[in-house]
């Protein structure tokens, strides 16, 4: 569709950035799944949602740019190679699967290889980290890419949809309804037909993480990621969410490289966005944010132009020139300048003396998701762990006890680093958007009691003698172990 029109006043509901869009060709309503009659439409900026005008009040599908702050417990997922599926779209850009995607064997998420880097963390949890937090366990909802006949569990008409992105199933019990109708539901779930053969997460529990997931369901991994498959995909080429086609050349715009952060730029993962020649810096740098699904604030953040010396060396030194401060220096004149407009920018986020952090417990059964703290130079990994126990009424129980951890919630993998006691945390942050801007969006910060786990070993001891006590067993074991 053409884009026209200006966007709607304020946020949208669920994170959404819509605005009217002039519809040149057949387009579908991802709500109700409906023919869009007319001209007009509704369309997402960031996620490419596309709504009737009546529907958008009944939006309850979160946007990409806002889902990781929605996840509960993050969960990677479990990727297995690519494939062909046809009338399946992306869940991150909701477009269309014309060539080989990947699809998560656990949760049936379907995603473009360059959209892996941004898919959310919210696959199945099949089995339990901790100790139990729920007292029922509710549905898993996975949006789209239902069968042809699937009809709604509500109102019994067809919620399925081979145009778009449409409907929501359960991954446990099976049941599958309209987005809107799925309100009407129980939120627990019974796990339908084979409630009597599935094992619930919170029964299953894994003392070991030597293994990875993929591992633990018996999936096959690939030696090596496949080219597109990295961390922002390959070489970054294809277009930034909006779409896989390649658009032709105008001469009245023009095609950036945008990378996100040090990380980005030493791996020469870009994304590629479209601008008008003529486009204000605002307008630059909005489109470049909305290529990373940044739905931020934009006054937060700044577009550095790259000197082509910068983006056309070898990547060892294109990370030492980029670290030297040379790319700053070139990047002093602002997206606005016309005359020799850079084909690459570097994505920034402005540094600010303090900011609002939002500290999760890791236990569950709390009143709040969680706790903002105002985060200063003076503060430490320790100092926000106080306020943090503070806010969520457990500071009787001895700050020693706790710990700040740093968890990445990362598409693939949910990497967790315990910080230390006297990290500044201001820093950490800095530090984090400087590596990559979407790292930072996927990066959430627990308080989690500080338990030390002690690993437990089965064996298989044979060739004792018979008829002995358990004590006396458990001499021999001793008195051959303290032989090795």
């Amino acid at each position: 569709p053409e884009r026209a029109g200006a966007r709607t006043p304020g946020p949208a509901a669920s994170g959404h950035s819509f605005r009217k869009v002039t519809l040149t060709k057949p387009t579908f309503c991802h709500l109700c799944s409906d023919f869009i009659w007319g001209l007009a439409g509704f369309l997402c900026d960031v996620c490419n949602f596309m709504s009737h005008e009546k529907c958008l009040k009944h939006v309850k599908t979160p946007c990409t740019g806002v889902a990781p702050s929605l996840v509960r417990v993050p969960v990677a997922h479990c990727f297995g190679p690519r494939g062909f599926y046809k009338r399946k779209f992306c869940a991150v850009c909701r477009k269309a699967l014309e060539a080989p995607a990947l699809r998560c064997e656990v949760c049936e998420l379907h995603v473009h290889p360059d959209c892996v880097p941004f898919a959310c963390s919210d696959c199945r949890q099949c089995h339990w980290d901790g100790h139990r937090d729920h007292d029922a366990h509710h549905h898993h909802w996975r949006e789209g890419n239902l069968p042809s006949g699937a009809r709604c569990e509500v109102c019994r008409k067809t919620c399925g949809s081979s145009d778009v992105l449409a409907g929501v199933r359960c991954e446990w019990c099976g049941v599958q309804a309209h987005s809107v109708c799925s309100a009407a539901l129980a939120p627990e779930c019974t796990f339908g037909r084979l409630r009597t053969m599935v094992l619930p997460p919170v029964c299953v529990r894994l003392l070991s993480r030597n293994f990875s997931k993929m591992h633990c369901f018996r999936i096959s991994e690939s030696a090596a990621p496949e080219q597109g498959e990295g961390d922002d995909g390959a070489d970054g080429s294809a277009p930034a969410g909006l779409g896989r086609e390649v658009p032709a050349p105008d001469s009245s715009k023009q095609t950036l490289k945008i990378f996100d952060g040090n990380d980005a730029l030493q791996r020469n993962h870009f994304r590629v966005i479209t601008v008008p020649r003529q486009a204000r810096s605002q307008e630059m740098l909005e489109a470049a944010l909305r290529a990373y699904y940044v739905t931020e604030d934009p006054c937060d953040f700044e577009l550095q132009a790259l000197p082509p010396s910068v983006h056309t060396v070898d990547m060892g030194t294109r990370g030492r020139t980029r670290a030297g401060g040379s790319a700053e220096e070139e990047g002093s004149r602002g997206p606005g300048s016309r005359e020799s407009a850079p084909e690459a920018w570097i994505l920034r986020a402005l540094p600010h003396t303090q900011e609002d952090l939002k500290i999760y417990p890791a236990w569950l059964k709390v009143g709040v998701a969680y706790v903002s703290i105002r985060v200063t130079p003076r503060s430490t990994a320790r100092t926000v762990v106080l306020e943090a126990l503070l806010l969520l009424g457990r500071q009787a129980e001895g700050p020693e006890s706790f710990q700040l951890e740093e968890v990445l919630m990362g598409s693939r993998q949910v990497q967790r680093t315990v910080l230390e006691d006297e990290e500044p945390l201001l820093n950490r942050l800095r530090d984090i958007r400087q590596t990559s801007l979407r790292q930072m969006t996927q990066t959430r910060f627990y308080v989690a009691e500080s338990r030390a786990v002690a690993p437990r070993v089965s064996l298989y001891v044979a060739g004792l003698p018979f008829g002995l006590s358990a004590q006396e067993y458990g001499s021999l074991l001793d008195e051959a172990v303290a032989t090795k």
